[in-house]
């Protein structure tokens, strides 16, 4: 650890931000949403903001002006500004892996000023996979039997297999014609249950696999690459020309793919400097441009780019990323909210609660800071959700009726079925009175969780029992965009990306490491000889370990 790396910030001013703070929520505790509406009959006004395509509404967070003011305060104190000029450098911000963290670069414009080398390095491997995107699109691009390819299929996890699923998903309106059909799936789970579904619905002949792994040592991911190629050889010969023409790698580790088959021509290289779960505007969003295009690929990097200059650039209390990171922080260390739920009225966005879990939990599940001490405050909420059309019959009993005080997140598209695409245009006007009724849910979800009872009909209170009555009070905010296309979801995608990071400056620590991961995988490795039968004695493990693994083995 270099003294760069390693903030000292002023005690006086931070305990002074945090006291604040701490006064202005015990005040707020006497106060309900319902309150803070009545007293400012322009909050709504005060608290959103809208930046190109996106909207953002906090003003049914439990906030007011100058807890608002407090918040950014706190980040000034934290040194916010530097650390954001830091992140977009190419400084080892990521310390305890001696590396810099620079996703952002991955979504450089082409003939980038600022950054003209980085820019280089990374359309050099965008322009090779772009190449290979449209060779496939045309149906140029042919197995060992010479048959057109016309099934796709990712093998990663992570942030290998995440960040792809969820955008292919969330753009599925986006997907470009092709000379013959093309599929593109996703396989990530170590016990083969996935493929073992898909394999019976390929034929060998005219199936791709990309092997994405950052490490390219994975053992998830090598373990299910290893059951296709086999798969492959058993119906197609155990040829060069099988593995290199079925097999895409993505990776850091080139000597490895090659060990492993790949042919150079057929690999696409990562940076040290990108992490697993900010990689999809990298070549693991191969998926996402075979999907979508190169077009529509270049327009989700265009999208992700403004929010960066939108983070480096914009006033603080003007700056969604930094806003959206201060009131999680309001919520998790001074209301004492544990639990973030992420509520999108949009089904495309099936995935998107499941991609926020690895990027907020796994960047900033942490309790040492960057100074090496414990922290001194929570971090990380439990994040979780899904599609809110579909939990509104489920979980949101809880939300609005249960003891657990949680902050939500909901998101939804303004338009949606306006666009002449695919077959939407025969069936519009249905449709679109379909996405009007999603979005009526969602702001009368929002609204029920804020007011509670007082966004009952009153005249019905008079006699309705305690049991059908709402508390209300639950915080929330919408982020609505204009609609649900590549630059809209880059948008939203990168605005997370930073909210994470604004969090992690506040917390005074490390976002862009995981060793608890990491650990996990290595002692998994550790018990695999065991139960393989290559190793017969139990080493020093505890005995629920042990106890579990002689049952296993039948012992």
């Amino acid at each position: 650890m270099t003294e760069e790396n390693i903030t000292h910030f002023p005690k006086a001013q931070h305990s002074s931000a945090q006291q604040e703070l701490t006064q202005c929520a015990q005040a707020l505790s006497q106060l309900h949403l319902t309150e803070l509406f009545a007293e400012n009959n322009t909050r709504f006004q005060d608290f959103s903001l809208r930046f190109e395509q996106l909207f953002l509404d906090y003003s049914k967070q439990r906030i007011d002006l100058p807890i608002v003011q407090q918040l950014i305060r706190l980040a000034e104190q934290q040194q916010l500004k530097a650390w954001i000029q830091a992140l977009f450098s190419e400084k080892t911000i990521n310390y305890t892996e001696q590396r810099a963290a620079m996703h952002w670069a991955l979504r450089l414009p082409e003939q980038s000023v600022e950054f003209p080398e980085l820019a280089e390095q990374v359309q050099q491997q965008l322009q090779r996979m772009y190449a290979l995107v449209e060779k496939i699109h045309a149906g140029q691009y042919r197995g060992a039997t010479g048959e057109v390819i016309q099934d796709v299929v990712n093998i990663g996890v992570g942030g290998s297999d995440l960040g792809p699923l969820m955008a292919t998903h969330a753009l599925s309106d986006f997907k470009v014609k092709t000379a013959k059909p093309l599929h593109v799936h996703f396989v990530s789970t170590m016990d083969g249950s996935q493929l073992s579904d898909l394999l019976h619905q390929l034929r060998p002949e005219t199936t791709l696999f990309i092997i994405s792994s950052k490490s390219f040592g994975t053992i998830d991911t090598l373990s299910n690459a290893q059951t296709v190629r086999l798969w492959l050889e058993k119906a197609l010969g155990q040829q060069d020309k099988v593995v290199k023409n079925h097999f895409i790698g993505v990776s850091t580790k080139a000597d490895k793919m090659t060990a492993w088959g790949i042919a150079p021509d057929k690999q696409f290289l990562l940076w040290d400097w990108v992490g697993g779960r900010y990689s999809l505007w990298s070549c693991i969003g191969l998926p996402i441009a075979l999907s979508i295009g190169v077009q529509g690929f270049q327009q989700f990097l265009a999208g992700a780019h403004a929010i960066d200059q939108h983070f480096r650039s914009a006033e603080f209390s003007q700056n969604i990323p930094v806003l959206m990171g201060l009131l999680g922080v309001w919520n998790t260390n001074f209301l004492d909210v544990q639990t973030h739920a992420v509520l999108p009225y949009d089904g495309r966005l099936k995935y998107f609660a499941a991609y926020l879990q690895q990027l907020e939990m796994e960047s900033n599940g942490k309790s040492i800071q960057r100074n090496g001490q414990k922290v001194t405050m929570n971090t990380c909420p439990i994040v979780w959700g899904e599609v809110g059309p579909n939990v509104q019959h489920a979980f949101y009993q809880l939300l609005h009726q249960g003891t657990h005080t949680v902050s939500c997140d909901f998101i939804a598209p303004i338009q949606r079925y306006n666009t002449q695409q695919f077959t939407y245009v025969e069936n519009a006007s249905a449709l679109i009175e379909q996405h009007h009724l999603a979005l009526s849910n969602c702001l009368a979800q929002s609204r029920l969780l804020a007011f509670g009872n007082q966004a009952l009909d009153q005249s019905e209170l008079d006699h309705l029992p305690i049991y059908k009555q709402y508390a209300g009070n639950q915080a929330s905010s919408t982020l609505l965009v204009d609609e649900l296309n590549p630059y809209s979801l880059g948008m939203l995608i990168a605005c997370y990306e930073h909210k994470v990071f604004v969090q992690s400056v506040i917390w005074n620590i490390n976002p862009f490491d995981q060793w608890g991961v990491e650990k996990g995988k290595e002692i998994a490795n550790q018990l695999l000889p065991i139960l393989n039968g290559q190793q017969h004695h139990l080493p020093e493990l505890d005995a629920s370990t042990q106890g579990l693994l002689k049952i296993l083995l039948g012992k």
